[in-house]
């Protein structure tokens, strides 16, 4: 399984959407803008995040994108599949046909690692994701607010005093 540009960048839009999950709709320009993904790009995959039903537009003065569920309702398996992303590690894409239109030696091995990937990317939701520390501190410089830390505020005065 190889994840592509189109998967990495549908997840980091998507985790975009659902930082900003209760400032309301959300422009492509905006999420471009903090995370460096081009505009015509972000348009192909919102398309597809669309029909899939993961996003919400919202058009005119005010529109943009929103999520159509509470982020801890969208795993993130989903936004790669939405985007037409597999999540299959067997080079036959789990036909069993990999060898001579027969089963290879190792089809039971990447066929158990492909569903490995999946329940691992299924129990993490883009709502378990914005609640990372890190996640957070990276979403603050994005907006341009330095998030101070209070803990180390706290050791640094205990140590200054």
């Amino acid at each position: 399984m190889r994840l592509t540009t189109k998967g990495r960048y549908a997840v980091t839009a998507m985790l975009d959407l659902a930082i900003h999950y209760e400032d309301g709709p959300i422009t492509l320009a905006d999420i471009s803008q903090r995370q460096g993904i081009s505009l015509s790009y972000l348009e192909q995959l919102f398309a597809k995040l669309r029909r899939k039903g993961l996003v919400d537009s919202t058009r005119g003065p005010g529109g943009g994108y929103r999520l159509s569920r509470i982020p801890a309702e969208i795993p993130v398996a989903d936004v790669i599949i939405a985007v037409d992303e597999k999540l299959e590690t067997t080079r036959c894409g789990g036909l069993g046909n990999c060898q001579e239109d027969e089963r290879c030696l190792t089809h039971d091995l990447w066929t158990e690692l492909s569903d490995q990937i999946y329940n691992f990317l299924s129990g993490i939701s883009l709502g378990n994701l914005v609640s990372r520390q890190t996640i957070q501190d990276v979403a603050a410089r994005q907006d341009g607010n330095q998030k101070i830390n209070l803990d180390t505020v706290e050791r640094e005065t205990v140590a200054v005093s």
